[in-house]
């Protein structure tokens, strides 16, 4: 029997019908990669489409919205990072991208463009599936709790009703992930708060261990929040530790004692 006609089989077995399915949308220029992938994918539960290469991608995306992207770096006619910048135009849908490479100048690219996550090629079927699972269950976190505005100098205002930040009166715009590291961190202002601990609240605990994922995040958002971000003052590196959000109200405080 066809693996894929087993899956659906199984799935119904269980339960699980079409509308209860993610639907994922696989890219890859090789044929041979797409039905693995799409095998595994499809014995854990989810809905597989696929595209063999970046102006296809895009394409699918418009029109069958899928719920997450697989997409390899490597095409031909528009490659991985050509489709992300068009997917982004259009779309806020989670990507993971594949890549040949370990290299470090890959992965912060891909991330820059708006990329989720990354995986390197070869890779087993359980660390993806696992990526995928740590990203779909991100999205379907219940939102953080709403909050008044916050003042936190005279620069930085940060509204946590409308998910809105605002840098010298003028809107910054973050993306999810941003928010939400800065979110927690700020709700623990005076605090250190360890690169494991930021990690697992902000993408999952399976990410305890991407400490270079954290330290690149951090880094966007200083360039979007501090004056300097050589020098920052918001976000303080604790060496060895973590990072800790600068409590102004306690210095106020102190400073008016």
């Amino acid at each position: 029997m066809p693996v894929r006609r087993f899956a659906r089989l199984f799935n119904r077995a269980v339960g699980m019908d079409d509308k209860g399915q993610k639907l994922i949308l696989v890219v890859d220029d090789e044929p041979r990669m797409i039905r693995f992938i799409q095998m595994n994918l499809e014995l854990e539960g989810y809905r597989v489409i696929e595209a063999t290469n970046g102006v296809e991608a895009v394409d699918k995306v418009r029109e069958d919205l899928p719920d997450l992207v697989v997409m390899d770096v490597q095409m031909p006619e528009m490659d991985g990072f050509e489709a992300l910048e068009l997917i982004r135009r259009v779309s806020t849908v989670p990507v993971v991208m594949l890549t040949v490479k370990a290299d470090e100048d890959d992965k912060v690219r891909g991330l820059e463009l708006g990329a989720d996550d990354y995986v390197t090629k070869p890779f087993s079927p359980r660390e993806l599936s696992s990526r995928i699972k740590a990203l779909l269950r991100r999205l379907e976190m219940p939102s953080l709790p709403a909050r008044t505005v916050m003042r936190i100098d005279d620069r930085l205002t940060v509204d946590f009703q409308r998910h809105q930040v605002f840098v010298d009166g003028e809107l910054v715009k973050l993306r999810p992930t941003e928010y939400r590291l800065l979110y927690h961190l700020i709700s623990n202002a005076g605090w250190v708060m360890s690169h494991e601990a930021l990690l697992s609240k902000v993408w999952g605990h399976e990410y305890r261990s991407e400490s270079h994922l954290l330290r690149l995040y951090i880094t966007y958002l200083r360039k979007k929040i501090e004056a300097d971000p050589a020098n920052p003052q918001y976000i303080l590196t604790e060496r060895g530790v973590g990072y800790r959000f600068v409590d102004f109200g306690r210095q106020r405080e102190e400073s008016a004692a």
